[in-house]
């Protein structure tokens, strides 16, 4: 026996087969690894239930209330899987932030907003789209929202897996529309709020990418093609970052905190004005230390742009926390209280527990799903630096302060990719002008040809398409989902 063990042969067959196990534990591995994200994302939906099975465990409506929460964490798993990217793609696509640091940023904001400060929009998603009274009973509005969530939850998961980020609120939108023409037909919608809502569509990326543009033309003319590039900075950036806070100041006032105090635009745009001027001030010695020593060139900027990204992620995302959240548990709240009180006209109250799930569960989203949006908002529709991504941020917390002033109904998502949109195709405007002065001043220098600068395009067209034809079809697809998945449900129950 022992001299079977010493034989070389023997040896070599050994290794072999442990080769063999080797390669099947790593096959074993590469397989499993996709399905860790969805096997732990099954587990939080399950707890949800379980959770919603405590608090309501002598009640008669018991699988109702149990069912609606499981569809309430599944929607808030696809929140954080595709709207967060788009606070959170810029920073990480200009390297302010690795995808690890804008998860843990996330999470932490998001969850802060969605319970510190969430649930003011609630009522509007649950009762501002229908008229609760057109459904009749209280059975027939808690089938409505059911369907509505889990067709917006099934819509949201599939342009997350086709790589396009879509606004959640419009598919919440699109569900709540279907599922109420479903139930009583189309005198049920309020048609006025529907058609503020397809003008946004429009409104929300032009926006927000004419004034990504417009500051990213400020930064150039102002900065970049200075002959002193520091010095410059050191004039225009404690500017610039002053702007940044005065708009998320107001923002944050605004969209942010009017679940702890009731503050009118007026009120917003002082605070506004008062935490721009006192940032620009506390800037300026600032941003003239970061500076010194610092070679006169486009790279030794981008330093000077990394902290108030960073900062500006942050708020964005707990903005996004506070207003977002309701996409996911205004329709379960609405079920949970019919089904408590039968009551399903009166304005809808949020238990807390409600507000966990949807916090936790956008929260498990973005660091189970998310990267896969980040980095394309990121880096995939056009190449990002620290200005650039800058100028996406700035945009985001502007256009919806210009949006509530005019009263207009925007998205958040459609505001952060048409800013990126902007960014790219400013620069590919911007390149195509330098390149006709360079043709004018020096005409024996040799220029790209046509063909040449159209494969040199700044924004990929493909990406371009793809999210158009999402946008434009989110609403009309969550509502003819949400409408046969009602039609099916009465069918099970009826």
């Amino acid at each position: 026996m022992s001299q079977q063990q010493g034989d070389p042969r023997h040896l070599e067959t050994l290794d072999r087969d442990l080769a063999r196990y080797s390669n099947i534990e790593l096959a074993t591995s590469y397989v499993s690894r996709p399905m860790v994200g969805p096997g732990i994302a099954l587990v939080f939906i399950l707890i949800a239930g379980l959770s919603a099975m405590l608090f309501f465990g002598q009640t008669s409506n018991l699988m109702i209330v149990v069912i609606a929460a499981c569809l309430g964490a599944y929607m808030a798993l696809n929140i954080g899987a595709n709207d967060v990217a788009n606070n959170m793609g810029p920073a990480v696509g200009a390297n302010a932030l690795s995808m690890g640091g804008a998860i843990a940023i996330a999470v932490v904001f998001e969850s802060a907003g969605a319970l510190i400060a969430g649930g003011d929009v609630v009522s509007t998603i649950a009762k501002g789209i229908i008229e609760p009274q057109s459904m009749g009973t209280a059975s027939v509005f808690i089938w409505a929202m059911m369907a509505a969530l889990l067709s917006a939850a099934l819509w949201v998961n599939l342009a997350t897996w086709v790589g396009a980020p879509v606004s959640t609120t419009h598919s919440v939108v699109g569900g709540v529309m279907g599922a109420g023409i479903a139930a009583a037909g189309f005198s049920a919608v309020n048609w006025p709020t529907m058609a503020g809502i397809a003008a946004s569509w429009v409104i929300s990326p032009m926006l927000g990418g004419l004034i990504a543009a417009m500051f990213l033309w400020l930064i150039k003319s102002r900065i970049i093609y200075r002959e002193d590039k520091i010095a410059a900075a050191r004039t225009w950036v404690p500017i610039l970052v002053g702007i940044m806070a005065g708009a998320f100041a107001a923002y944050l006032s605004l969209k942010g905190l009017k679940q702890l105090i009731k503050i009118d635009m007026s009120t917003a745009l002082i605070i506004g004005a008062a935490s721009g001027v006192l940032v620009w001030v506390a800037m300026i010695p600032v941003i003239r230390k970061q500076s010194e020593g610092l070679e006169n060139r486009n790279k030794s900027l981008k330093m000077l742009f990394g902290i108030p990204l960073v900062v500006s992620a942050a708020l964005l995302s707990f903005a996004h926390g506070a207003n977002d959240v309701a996409n996911a548990v205004a329709p379960l709240a609405a079920i949970v209280q019919a089904s408590q009180s039968s009551s399903f006209t009166e304005a809808v109250s949020i238990p807390f527990w409600v507000m966990v799930i949807g916090a936790f569960g956008i929260s498990f989203g973005l660091f189970l799903f998310g990267p896969k949006l980040i980095r394309m908002v990121g880096g995939q529709i056009t190449k990002l630096n620290p200005m650039r991504a800058y100028c996406v941020a700035l945009s985001a917390a502007l256009t919806v302060i210009v949006a509530s002033w005019l009263g207009l109904p925007v998205s958040s998502t459609h505001i952060a990719v048409g800013g990126v949109f902007g960014v790219g195709f400013f620069r590919e405007w911007d390149a195509e002008r330098r390149i006709r002065n360079q043709r004018l001043s020096m005409p024996d220098r040799a220029i790209f040809a046509p063909e040449e600068r159209r494969r040199r395009k700044l924004v990929r067209r493909s990406h371009f398409m793809t999210i158009l034809a999402a946008w434009v079809i989110t609403v009309p697809a969550a509502a003819a989902l949400s409408a046969l998945i009602f039609v099916l449900i009465n069918l099970a129950v009826g």
